[in-house]
């Protein structure tokens, strides 16, 4: 199963590309070029996911 993200891609003052993944709090890369921007933000995505805990073990009020 293909999971789909959005991001966010600004392209910051010292001319490098910046990544953000909205629907997911934190995970963000930079790079020189587009290209290796997406092979990061790839790269992010899936290690923000490889240690997010599941919803179940947070503590509920």
């Amino acid at each position: 199963m293909t999971q789909k993200f959005n991001v966010i891609i600004e392209k910051g003052e010292d001319g490098y590309f910046i990544s953000d993944v909205v629907e997911l709090p934190g995970c963000h890369t930079q790079a020189k070029n587009f290209d290796q921007l997406i092979e990061r933000t790839k790269e992010a995505i899936s290690l923000y996911l490889s240690v997010k805990k599941p919803e179940e073990s947070r503590p509920k009020f």
